[in-house]
Parts: structure tokens; C-alpha cells; sequence
């Protein structure tokens, strides 16, 4: 029996399938094909994350996120300047703010 997964996978786990008795068969992405799923895969863990929103689901967003930003050739260091550039101008989100509306002062009155 043979079920087909075509998703990309975590560098181990060939090995894991083979030590479990069975057979992979994989092939190395180009880049173009590698971005579209890595992006793919950000969408997977993304959804596994709400179906699940436990630790190691946010650690497997993570690890997707980093091999994205890598993918576009950016590396970790240069995500996490960026991240912390954008909280110090616009905040982060531990005071749990909502906006539901903006009023434009020219439409009153």
C-alpha cells in the first residue's frame, strides 16, 4: 500500500520512515518549487497550531517561519531585527488591544 503525501518534510524524517520498515520516495526541490511550499507548509502548521494551540505547535510554526525567511534568503538574526524593530515603533501585543473602529474626524459633524 502506498500513501502519497506530497508536502515537504523535516530532513529526519526519511530516515525515521526508513527505520520504521518502510520506503520513502522524495526528491529535492529547486528553489522556485521550494518557496511555493514552504509556503504551503506555513499554511499547514498554521492550521495544526489551531486545531491544536499547544507549545509544540507554535515551535513547529517557528521552524517553518525561520526556513521561510531563510528560503527568501533573509537569516534568523535579520527576522528577529526586523521583529524587534517593528515592536519598538508599533508595540507588540501583551496589553491586548482591540480596535474595532476608527471615527474620522472629517465625516463628523
Amino acid at each position: 500500500m502506498t500513501t502519497v503525501y506530497n508536502k515537504l518534510i523535516r530532513d529526519n524524517i526519511p530516515s525515521i520512515i526508513e527505520k520504521s520498515g518502510r520506503t520513502p520516495r522524495t526528491r529535492i526541490l529547486d528553489e522556485h518549487d521550494y518557496v511555493t511550499a514552504i509556503d504551503r507548509k506555513l499554511d499547514e502548521e498554521l492550521a495544526e497550531y489551531h486545531e491544536n494551540p499547544c507549545l509544540e505547535e507554535l515551535a513547529d510554526l517557528m521552524e517553518v517561519i525561520y526556513a521561510a525567511a531563510q528560503a527568501r534568503g533573509f537569516s534568523a538574526l535579520e527576522l528577529e531585527k526586523v521583529r524587534l524593530e517593528k515592536a519598538a515603533i508599533r508595540g507588540g501585543f501583551a496589553n491586548r488591544i482591540f480596535l474595532e473602529s476608527v471615527e474620522d474626524e472629517a465625516q463628523i459633524g
